[in-house]
């Protein structure tokens, strides 16, 4: 599933209002730990059917923000965090997130 870019507040209350489950990673476009997390997010998004969206950090400082105080989770990057029905349900970091780490959840 091709991976969706998310740049604003209205963009996310929209993907949460409509999808009951997606991953969403915070992706920086400088960092090379950051490069390779989104390397194995994409590897992530071929092989399943849920929702996986991608934000950059440097562009979307802002809605970066926003996501960190909706979910409480301190923003760090590369982060993935996955949503169900609204609400924040996991979430890693760095070099953990991995293609298989990711499957597993």
């Amino acid at each position: 599933m091709k991976q969706e870019v998310i740049k604003n507040k209205e963009e996310f209350i929209n993907v949460v209002e409509a999808y009951q489950e997606f991953f969403l990673l915070k992706h920086s476009l400088t960092c090379p730990i950051s490069a390779a997390a989104h390397q194995q997010f994409e590897r992530f998004s071929e092989e399943t059917s849920v929702p996986c969206f991608i934000l950059y950090v440097q562009e979307s400082r802002e809605l970066s923000g926003h996501i960190a105080e909706f979910t409480g989770i301190r923003h760090e990057s590369p982060q993935v965090i996955q949503f169900q029905e609204g609400e924040a349900v996991w979430h890693d970091s760095h070099s953990a997130i991995t293609k298989e780490r990711l499957l597993e959840v």
